[in-house]
């Protein structure tokens, strides 16, 4: 009879885990009214290698996890409550002592792997959340760190202060709009090809927003189009549009909204030891600038580029995705 009975009740669990892996539609809620509490839980919980998009519904709350989308788990949506409510944080920097002992012998956080939030999975997409990294001013603390491709991020907030935003991994891409990303230097960082569509970009500091890593031979590196660039108060006014990580660094903005705080020179060549006439081979240009540092375009350094009505049919969406239609 015990036999029977505990053969039931595997059979009955497996059955419900069984129906829970196989939904389509997830919700994660910290008051237990979900499938589960945390956002962790929801995405182990899918199916690897689906091939079925998944929605992972998150209500309004403060989630402190280092969350991951597995490389195995592609076709995720997060979807928030509301972009302000819903926040996906933690507080790893570069530096910081590992909570367990690693095999390979490390004893410390880097920046690869200081991040609050890591997507490995492709096809993935964000919605409505904030993604924050609260380390504070203590170097690099990743906020949102992207290696998948064909990622998208949408009406959400990206919060921190050194880097960001890293886009690790050369020939990916990646499509942000409608978003509000903010940090202090090298903020916006990386190899991937990524498009801004409509997002504010907000420097604390004075310092530099990009720093790309374009490898050689990828033929778009970050493009801005339609973007605000703000300042966080009257403090912030000696600020660079971007500085190249690696040689071949390609950043570009159309159309956006310069403030203020941008200096008449815009770019910094970044010029260091191993890497060295980084201005010779980086990409920097711009067209249609706006705003209040418009006004001083005659004087950026002569390495950068002011495009041509023509020179920007180059830049459209589907071109720079590489045929990649990110709009659903």
């Amino acid at each position: 009879m015990k036999y029977i009975l505990a053969l039931f009740l595997l059979t009955t669990l497996s059955l419900s885990a069984q129906k829970l892996d196989n939904k389509l539609a997830l919700t994660v809620a910290q008051d237990g009214s979900g499938d589960f509490k945390t956002i962790q839980e929801a995405v182990n919980n899918v199916k690897d290698n689906s091939e079925k998009r998944v929605v992972i519904t998150i209500k309004p709350g403060k989630y402190v996890e280092k969350l991951e989308i597995p490389a195995s788990k592609p076709f995720i949506t997060l979807k928030g409550a509301d972009r302000n409510k819903t926040i996906i944080s933690f507080d790893d920097y570069s530096g910081k002592p590992l909570r367990e002992p690693d095999p390979s012998g490390k004893k410390e956080f880097g920046t690869s792997t200081s991040y609050s939030f890591l997507i490995k999975g492709n096809d993935c997409t964000l919605e409505n959340l904030t993604v924050e990294n609260t380390a504070g001013r203590v170097g690099q603390a990743v906020a949102l760190h992207i290696k998948g491709d064909r990622v998208i991020v949408k009406n959400c907030n990206l919060l921190a202060n050194q880097d960001t935003l890293y886009l690790s991994e050369g020939n990916t891409r990646s499509y942000f709009e409608n978003c509000f990303i903010n940090g202090t230097t090298d903020f916006i960082f990386g190899a991937a090809t990524a498009f801004f569509y409509k997002c504010t970009i907000e420097s604390l500091v004075n310092s530099y927003i990009t720093a790309a890593s374009t490898p050689q031979g990828q033929a778009y590196g970050f493009v801005f189009v339609d973007c605000k660039l703000t300042a966080k108060d009257k403090s912030v006014d000696k600020v660079f549009l971007g500085r190249p990580w690696r040689p071949y660094a390609q950043t570009v903005f159309i159309n956006t909204d310069l403030g203020s705080h941008i200096i008449p020179e815009g770019w910094n060549a970044w010029i260091d030891t191993r890497f060295p006439d980084k201005d010779k081979t980086a990409y920097y240009a711009e067209y249609g600038s706006k705003g209040m540092s418009s006004k001083s375009i005659s004087q950026r350094v002569s390495w950068s580029n002011q495009l041509t009505k023509d020179d920007i049919k180059k830049y459209n969406r589907d071109l720079v995705l590489n045929g990649w239609n990110p709009i659903q």
